[in-house]
């Protein structure tokens, strides 16, 4: 199996529908694999996009690029209602710290 499909993003979960776990990959999202057990279900998903990169190859068709080998520039926009925006505003003041770093802190909160 080619080793490029290890720098994709793999996830097993439960599905409670198919009383299976079922393996995604956040880079093919139209892409499952039902097993009995995580191992399977991670196995099989991984042979599957191996063989869908292999044919999109043979297609000359452009293959996802993974998730871990992009840049990220660290900026996004995010909208907010304005009452959310002058809490959040207000609150940051009180904090003596800037807009942006109130909003980073609370994003990178444990978990995310």
């Amino acid at each position: 199996m080619a080793k490029n499909i290890d720098r994709y993003t793999y996830r097993v979960t439960w599905s409670e529908e198919d009383q299976e776990h079922v393996g995604l990959c956040v880079e093919f999202p139209s892409l499952s694999w039902l097993a009995e057990d995580p191992e399977h279900a991670l196995k099989g998903i991984r042979q599957l996009v191996h063989d869908c990169v292999e044919d999109m190859r043979k297609n000359n068709e452009p293959v996802p690029e993974p998730l871990s080998s992009k840049q990220y520039s660290g900026k996004f926009m995010v909208r907010v209602p304005p009452e959310t925006h002058r809490m959040l505003t207000i609150e940051a003041a009180e904090s003596g710290v800037s807009l942006n770093r109130l909003i980073s802190s609370k994003l990178h909160q444990p978990g995310m």
